[in-house]
């Protein structure tokens, strides 16, 4: 028999956020949220910027409602939208509140106010219709690594590692495009704020965005994620989550050390070199964790370390 939703229901929740609005003394108001946190006893990372608000933090349910509640009776964020999952545990370590010049870090030539320039918004329905059709152009507005773990099917990959480098991938690959149907998509939204302003501004004639990102689209009760394949990372202790709730979902990554599928992104134990790659529980005994031989060998590797910690705390049980 299938599980009903409240008997899997799982103690603490992750909060996914945006809101592009005016903020005066930005600086000021992150210094009281940080308080603010901290004493609710929630942790994450949360951007605070003249612009507006970017967080995702985690914390009990209760932890987690008074969070949403508080922020909500602020009048610049009554309308704010949470993207909410489930968790067994805290997906952060500690809170930070940092101010910042912009929310997410574009550095366009010239700021975009996605109030005034943004693409349409597609409802999850609408995104899997537009998905399927020969017609329409589909960027991922996210980073190289998030596209290898998952993507929407047919998407074009920008092959970039951060949001800086946009523009100029858009302007030497994407002039082409111009007079055609562009859809982008994002984890939760709010890349896609900014990015299809941006396609505007450079003349694309027909743009939208997926509202909400790939995390709302996977809780569609209609769409339930079909067409994306793989897992969506997500920047917490999770590292992915999964989208496609259907007989469709595969895995599309493949592990470093022996190819076979694998959707297990770990980071390398070299604490020197820390890139996060795939990596299957096969390997991972084998390879030390590590993306190279010479990251397996290092002095330092904390995998060495974890195993070396296991045989001694066995050792002194058994005395």
């Amino acid at each position: 028999m299938q599980q009903t939703h409240r008997e899997k229901e799982k103690p603490y929740r992750v909060l996914l956020y945006y809101k592009y609005v005016h903020i005066e003394n930005p600086e000021e108001f992150t210094a009281e949220h940080l308080v603010f946190c901290k004493e609710l006893g929630v942790k994450g990372r949360i951007i605070i910027a003249e612009e507006g608000i970017n967080g995702t933090l985690s914390g009990t349910k209760e932890q987690t409602d008074a969070y949403m509640a508080e922020l909500r009776k602020d009048p610049r964020f009554t309308d704010i939208f949470f993207k909410i999952d489930e968790a067994d545990k805290h997906t952060f370590k500690k809170i930070f509140v940092r101010h910042k010049k912009e929310i997410v870090t574009w550095r366009f030539d010239e700021d975009i106010d996605p109030n005034e320039t943004t693409g349409k918004y597609l409802s999850p329905k609408e995104f899997y219709e537009h998905l399927q059709r020969d017609d329409v152009i589909v960027i991922d507005g996210r980073n190289d690594y998030e596209y290898e773990l998952g993507h929407f099917r047919g998407a074009i990959r920008p092959g970039v590692k951060t949001s800086r480098e946009f523009p100029e991938w858009i302007r030497e690959n994407l002039g082409q495009y111009k007079d055609k149907k562009v859809i982008t998509y994002c984890t939760g939204g709010i890349r896609c704020e900014k990015l299809s302003g941006f396609l505007i501004k450079e003349g694309f004639r027909d743009v939208a965005q997926l509202h909400g990102g790939i995390v709302t689209y996977g809780k569609d009760p209609e769409v339930q994620g079909r067409l994306f394949d793989g897992k969506c990372y997500v920047f917490d202790e999770r590292i992915s989550v999964p989208i496609n709730r259907t007989e469709e979902d595969v895995i599309i990554s493949t592990c470093k050390h022996c190819g076979t599928p694998s959707d297990r992104y770990v980071n390398c134990a070299n604490p020197w070199c820390n890139v996060q790659h795939f990596c299957c529980e096969a390997c991972e005994d084998e390879h030390k964790r590590s993306c190279s031989p010479e990251c397996a060998e290092h002095k330092d590797n904390r995998y060495v370390k974890e195993q070396l910690a296991k045989q001694e705390a066995k050792a002194a049980a058994v005395k």
